[in-house]
């Protein structure tokens, strides 16, 4: 959850007409990552589990490439991407581990 934090902060301030553009984009792609995962937990079976899994791993992607695009329009500093870029890695590592557990 704390990915969503720093996901929130600087997409705060990004400049008006991204509101509802990479703004409320990079926001759901975020809040999707844990609500994917508890979700999932609620399932009765592992192999549905392991599908809401999957779908947070996209959602980290997803950011990942939201990302490296406001790093480029500068919406964002090279040090807020590679602190949200190692969490997105460590994130992915944790979770597909987790799915291998369950498979």
């Amino acid at each position: 959850m704390n990915l969503v934090t720093e996901i929130y902060q600087p997409t705060n301030t990004f400049p008006n007409h991204e509101r509802f553009g990479l703004m409320s984009q990079m926001q759901h792609a975020a809040v999707s990552i844990p609500t994917n995962i508890v979700e999932g937990s609620a399932k009765t079976s592992n192999k549905d589990f392991a599908r809401f899994l999957e779908i947070s791993i996209g959602s980290l992607l997803e950011l990942e490439t939201e990302i490296t695009i406001a790093l480029n329009l500068k919406y964002i500093d090279s040090l807020v991407f590679e602190n949200i870029q190692n969490k997105i890695i460590e994130l992915q590592k944790m979770i597909t581990g987790f799915k291998n557990k369950l498979d």
